[in-house]
Parts: structure tokens; sequence; C-alpha cells
């Protein structure tokens, strides 16, 4: 019972890390519609990934992604998919609470994980370009410097195949 304890201990205080996968966004119509299509069937490949913080103090959960920044204009899509650089952006923005579905508990921050990933943007590469500089090696390099752990995303694609 004391190691039971002592490990909650250990944890309380510390800046819980997700990972979250959502549909691609499209232009609307059919663009938008095969994304949405290959996100409920689980397509590994066409879904966007982002980092959930959710702090130790009682405040919101914050994401923390990276994308285009215009991902409904056609251009800009099919520009990517060409594997062209395309403007990004690194974002933030305030949960009210965390997503029900294709949200994994990754582990806990080492430190400040607001901190860090907010310094983490701030260096960020803003050129994406798919396959090089995209959401996949933004989510794998974040939760690289607040967990420890490379690669999150090969685990996660794991688990859920």
């Amino acid at each position: 019972m004391i190691s039971l304890l002592a490990n909650s201990a250990m944890v309380r205080g510390r800046d819980e890390v997700y990972v979250a996968a959502m549909a691609l966004r499209a232009t609307k119509g059919p663009p938008q519609l095969l994304m949405s299509a290959a996100y409920s069937l689980n397509f590994w490949d066409f879904q966007h990934f982002m980092v959930i913080i959710k702090p130790s103090s009682p405040s919101q959960v914050l994401v923390f992604d990276f994308q285009p920044k215009d991902p409904e204009d056609i251009y800009v899509a099919l520009a990517a998919l060409y594997g062209r650089s395309v403007p990004g952006a690194a974002l933030v923005r305030k949960l009210k609470k965390l997503p029900t579905n294709k949200c994994w508990f990754v582990g806990y921050s080492k430190e400040n994980a607001v901190e860090i990933a907010r310094e983490f943007n701030q260096k960020w590469e803003t050129d994406l370009r798919i396959g090089l500089n995209d959401c996949r090696d933004y989510t794998n390099s974040l939760v690289k410097q607040l967990t420890g752990e490379k690669e999150v995303l090969k685990r996660l694609r794991k688990l859920v195949s």
C-alpha cells in the first residue's frame, strides 16, 4: 500500500501529455466528405495529429498543433500533395475538456509542459511539407521534447492497428 501512495505522489503535480487525431480539413463539398470518410475508416495517413496538454493545476486543456495557414484552400492542398512547401502555422488553442475519441495518453511532462510547448512553437520551422515537416513531425518532436519518448506515432499506430 505504501508503494502505491508513493507512486501517486510522484505523478501528482506533473502535466499530462496526450496525442489526438482528427480528420484532415479540406474545402467544402466532395474533398471534405472524402477526408471525413478516411478519418471514420481509421486510415492513419489521412488524419491530422496534435498534442494536448492537461496541466496539473486546474486550468483549461491546451492543444498544440501544426497545419497549413489556410488548410481549406484547394491550391494549398494541391501544392502540399505534390510535395511543395506551403506556409504553415504552429497553433495553440484551448479546449474545455479532452476529446473522447482518438485521444491517447502518452505520458507526463518532465517540467512545465505549457512553457516548453510555447517555446517549441516559437522555434518550429513553419514551411510545411508533407512527409518532411508536417503535423506528424511536429507531434513526434513535441512529445519527445515533453516526455522524452521518440516516435510516439509509430507506437500509437501499432496500438490501433
